[in-house]
């Protein structure tokens, strides 16, 4: 990790800095759902090419099956991410609508909460009862501490719809990297396969690689992690291809 400049950290941290930077609202990151969906599809579709290479199925089935896969698999993977986004959204403002009704029927039980979760935080004695009158005297703040204390929950930033179309773009552009030597009907199946396993094998070890390099961790040993992940998926997919095979034919 890169040491900072320390001047450049004084200036982050002046009061107007300050004040400014959190007063910006949160940029959601895309970079989660795009690793998530672009490791999938490249999981995919390298698996059904094992899967079918193991088989000893023609390279036109297994283009055809990675291609339908592709489609398939990723318009499930974004649904179900954006279902993931709405139940999250669905989850908090439940637990708004109970931290209303609460504070609006039973006060003193819900600053009691308050009083509690604050002196779990270090605050005691005039300082505490400070805090909490502080806290429950705009209603909004109230129900705002409520839930991020009490329910543990944070939705700045989510978009359902937004998480949903990174997802299903980064599943088809990188999954399909994988089909493509099957596209060059020149190439005999087994250069076709080793093609396909050299390009997945890279695009797995560059994933990891660029999430890394994003979050500031380790390159090397996150890409070659992710690489691992990947052509274990692939030799799961060829294994089960080849024996299912041998099944079929014996």
């Amino acid at each position: 990790m890169p040491i900072p400049d320390h001047e450049q950290l004084l200036n982050d941290h002046q009061p107007a800095s300050i004040s400014a930077r959190l007063a910006t609202p949160p940029k959601a990151s895309t970079l989660p759902d795009a690793v998530l969906g672009g490791i999938d599809g490249c999981v995919t579709t390298f698996a059904v090419v094992s899967g079918a290479f193991g088989a000893g199925f023609s390279p036109q089935v297994a283009l055809v099956l990675g291609f339908a896969n592709l489609l398939a698999d990723g318009f499930s993977m974004a649904v179900s991410n954006y279902e993931a986004g709405c139940a999250k959204l669905a989850q908090a403002a439940s637990a708004e609508r109970t931290e209303r009704q609460h504070i609006a029927l039973i006060p003193e039980g819900e600053r009691e909460e308050i009083r509690q979760l604050f002196r779990a935080k270090g605050f005691e004695g005039q300082l505490l009862e400070e805090a909490v009158d502080v806290i429950c005297r705009d209603p909004e703040v109230w129900v705002a501490t409520m839930i991020r204390e009490e329910h543990q929950l944070n939705v700045e930033g989510i978009s359902p719809l937004r998480s949903a179309l990174v997802t299903f773009v980064a599943f088809l552009i990188v999954g399909a990297i994988p089909l493509l030597p099957y596209l060059l009907t020149d190439l005999s199946t087994s250069t076709q396969f080793l093609s396909s396993l050299g390009l997945a094998g890279g695009i797995f070890l560059a994933i990891g690689m660029l999430k890394s390099a994003v979050y500031q961790q380790p390159i090397w040993r996150s890409g070659i992690r992710t690489l691992v992940m990947g052509i274990a998926a692939a030799g799961l997919a060829f294994g089960a291809g080849y024996f299912a095979q041998g099944l079929i034919s014996g």
